[in-house]
């Protein structure tokens, strides 16, 4: 099934035990509404922590909510080795082969995308705010990029959330499509706004989660090679969901 889209469309050595905390923390688990029958894949940077706030209150009117809460904290208190929750960056196709398929054909499956130049200069404002440990001292956007695209670069989660294909959230193991409805970032509010409707909630406006205050427009972090770089690494989203840099 073809989702529909809108139509707008030095080494670093962080610290370990940083890094551990924050592997292990508690984090929220994906949004799941057995009453309003959604399910919202939760793509870094592209809004998802805004339309999570929206609708957050919802979670509490849902009858499965306190089992959901109660697996995720278990989860957590056990290093995440036992698998009883799906992760608030879950990819579609986890959700498909761990939900009942009838009950995951069901729900209103939806997603944001976003321009996979401008998320990558997100992702270096964010890191460099929250996660600082994870960069080098006086680190360009440049290099940072470079650094994050580098094969030889040992996994960070952190890192390699923001340069995973946002397509692969979204597909299965044939490359089919299998959510029901892919907003874009650059349309954020008029996106959810359908959303909502299709799940019957009022719309709201959106809070403007985790926004960066000292940065310009993306294409100005760009050279012509770090542009191509970037082309080449995101080219299947590119297609697929009409970007130009």
């Amino acid at each position: 099934m073809k989702a529909r889209q809108s139509t707008d469309s030095q080494q670093a050595s962080p610290d370990f035990a940083v890094e551990w905390q924050s592997a292990c923390r508690v984090v929220d688990p994906m949004l799941l509404s057995h009453r309003y029958q959604f399910l919202f894949i939760h793509i870094a940077k592209t809004g998802g922590t805004s339309v999570r706030g929206a609708l957050q209150k919802y979670r509490w009117r849902d009858p499965y909510y306190l089992p959901q809460f109660i697996a995720s904290k278990m989860s957590g208190w056990v290093n995440h080795e036992v698998g009883i929750k799906l992760p608030r960056h879950c990819k579609a196709i986890t959700a498909q082969e761990m939900l009942p398929r009838e009950f995951y054909e069901g729900l209103f499956k939806f997603a944001f995308v976003r321009n996979p130049w401008d998320l990558q200069v997100s992702s270096y404002h964010h890191i460099r705010r929250e996660r600082p440990h994870l960069m080098l001292e006086g680190e360009s956007f440049e290099h940072f990029l470079r650094r994050k695209l580098d094969p030889a670069r040992p996994w960070q989660y952190h890192i390699d959330t923001s340069i995973t294909p946002q397509s692969d959230y979204l597909i299965d193991l044939r490359g089919e499509v299998i959510v029901d409805f892919i907003g874009h970032y650059e349309n954020l509010q008029g996106d959810f706004d359908h959303c909502c409707q299709q799940i019957g909630l009022p719309t709201t406006v959106l809070p403007h989660k985790r926004k960066a205050e000292d940065r310009t427009s993306y294409r100005q972090y760009y050279s012509e090679e770090t542009q191509a770089l970037v082309a080449q690494h995101f080219a299947k989203d590119i297609e697929l969901f009409g970007y130009q840099f």
